[in-house]
């Protein structure tokens, strides 16, 4: 059957069935000159139906739904968290304002390890990088006067992120909201912790058991949740390349399939909620290039390695944030140009969501004044640009499909290398991730000294400044109240129910049960995070890395 039969017969199944579902946005899609802009542009290569392909269908070059940004934009998730739960809320509430679509949330550092605002550990960075949460009550303020039925959250958290995953159902089930009405994300990438970012707590073994009960809990209680989003941003925020990016992400991804078939689930079970995070930088066409060909490797790892039987187990869904990396001290009102034409690549490799980084954040963290300008970029884009007019118009650029097949070939050959290690496990413990990102962030940096790549206010076009910028401030007595409102919390709580939770915890991790209805109930009777954290790295210990020559 020749291209055109074919696309006819997508038109007719697939297409005009997605518009009646999600209509589209206009009757009629036309340039500024009147030229009418058709759903999708087809070229005529001879592998177009085998590598290529119609958006919704298998391999998903061309995006995970036949009408993509037609009927509907991108989510517009803009990263936030500073400070305590009352400030980060009004900073929730005023990006819903602006037009935000979904929330995403930071937490500070002790919080992404597992500590109390009042352990000594933590001492110093209470509400520094994102917002403390230790305790149910701080969740429940975090989300205060937010319907949780009626907006998409994401929580980039993961060595405890099934225990803030409990906090979050328990807020709803306080809200009155079904948890199978939750819709969002956990970022619960473990993995990349070891290789690329280092916010872990426990050894391998127990955080992927961790990650599997999550996997199986969502499945048969949340549905529309993502368990996990499996993150190449970390790994080229520490410098890979994008061909490294997309192999060692999907080289995860394959480790958690692994695991959760091994714990006895079917893939086809769970594997439409695992959900992906990329990076968007500067190379324009090799970023679009890289999102096309992330998605079509993912969706033949999944029919063909594991037998996934289910069209949605094969669809690599995936958010996006600009590259902070890229963001410079200098001149920082150019890193609006540089995540315009990110997020402009994210888009039109066919991200399903999208942060854009504000101009300030090499500075300090941003204020409203910069993350409205960075969500102003995504509107302008989605609004004004026309770019979501078409269904993957950059489809059939000679260079971007010659890109597309070459990166999937080179990442496929990382791949090759991490299963004859024995895999992705034995990869990181033997160090060889982290070398081969260490090697690409090396050459990189000689590349900028010796001035061979241009960074724009830095190593070339230079000038002398004064920084005027505005800058949040942040009170300096938030980690004292902190402390305060926590031990205040812990005097109100049943202690008799906390000890006999606290032993059911420790029963339930030393079993094969699953741990989410634990950790649930726990949160509900006022035990906290910390708590929580320490029963468990009592039973199990913490991971200590190896070291490498």
């Amino acid at each position: 059957m020749d291209i055109s039969s074919q696309y006819k017969k997508w038109y007719e199944e697939r297409y005009s069935t997605s518009i009646r579902k999600f209509p589209e946005r206009k009757p009629e899609f036309r340039t500024g000159s009147g030229i009418k802009i058709p759903s999708v542009a087809i070229p005529e290569p001879d592998d177009y139906l085998k590598n290529i392909g119609f958006p919704g269908e298998y391999p998903f070059t061309r995006g995970v739904q036949p009408s993509m940004y037609r009927s509907r934009f991108w989510t517009m998730r803009q990263y936030a968290g500073y400070a305590t739960a009352e400030e980060s809320n009004k900073r929730y509430r005023y990006l819903l304002d602006q037009g935000q679509t979904g929330l995403s949330v930071a937490f500070d550092l002790p919080t992404q390890i597992g500590y109390d605002a009042d352990d000594p550990i933590a001492a110093g960075e209470v509400g520094k990088v994102g917002v403390s949460i230790s305790s149910l009550a701080d969740m429940e303020q975090l989300f205060s006067g937010i319907p949780l039925d009626k907006v998409s959250t994401s929580m980039t958290i993961n060595a405890p992120a099934s225990i803030l995953l409990a906090m979050y159902i328990a807020v709803a089930k306080k809200q009155g909201v079904d948890e199978k009405c939750l819709r969002g994300t956990i970022q619960n990438d473990i993995l990349k912790e070891y290789i690329a970012r280092g916010t872990y707590i426990f050894p391998p073994k127990p955080s992927m058991r961790l990650i599997t009960d999550v996997f199986r809990y969502c499945a048969d209680n949340i549905p529309h949740w993502n368990t996990i989003s499996i993150s190449g941003y970390h790994i080229r925020e520490a410098g890979s390349t994008a061909v490294q990016e997309v192999a060692f992400t999907l080289a995860d991804a394959i480790a958690y399939v692994d695991a959760a078939i091994k714990a006895g689930l079917q893939v086809d079970q769970f594997a439409s909620q695992l959900s992906f995070f990329f990076n968007a930088h500067n190379n324009f066409f090799e970023e679009i290039a890289k999102f096309r060909a992330a998605r079509r490797m993912w969706a033949r790892i999944m029919r063909e390695r594991f037998g996934a039987t289910d069209e949605k187990s094969w669809m690599l869904r995936f958010h996006t944030q600009t590259a902070g990396s890229t963001l410079t001290a200098q001149q920082p009102e150019n890193n609006v140009i540089r995540v315009t034409l990110q997020a402009l690549a994210a888009v039109l490799g066919g991200t399903q969501s999208l942060h854009t980084n504000s101009m300030d954040e090499a500075l300090w963290l941003p204020t409203e004044k910069s993350v409205r300008i960075a969500l102003r970029t995504q509107q302008i884009i989605a609004y004004e640009s026309g770019v979501a007019d078409s269904v993957d118009p950059i489809a059939g650029s000679y260079l971007v499909e010659q890109w597309t097949n070459e990166i999937e070939k080179e990442a496929m050959d990382y791949i090759q290398k991490i299963d004859d290690m024995g895999g992705v496990l034995q990869a990181i413990e033997n160090g060889y991730v982290q070398k081969e990102i260490q090697n690409s962030s090396y050459k990189f940096q000689k590349e900028v000294e010796s001035k061979q790549q241009v960074i724009v206010g830095v190593n070339d076009f230079q000038v002398d400044e004064i920084q005027d910028l505005e800058r949040l401030k942040i009170d300096p007595t938030i980690e004292k109240k902190q402390i305060t409102k926590l031990r205040e919390y812990k005097k109100g709580r049943d202690s008799s129910r906390v000890s006999e939770l606290l032993t059911i915890l420790e029963k339930t991790a030393r079993s094969d049960d699953n741990l989410l209805p634990v950790f649930i109930a726990c949160v509900e009777n006022g035990i906290t995070l910390g708590e929580i954290t320490g029963v468990l790295k009592g039973i199990w210990g913490e991971y200590q890395p190896a070291s490498f020559s």
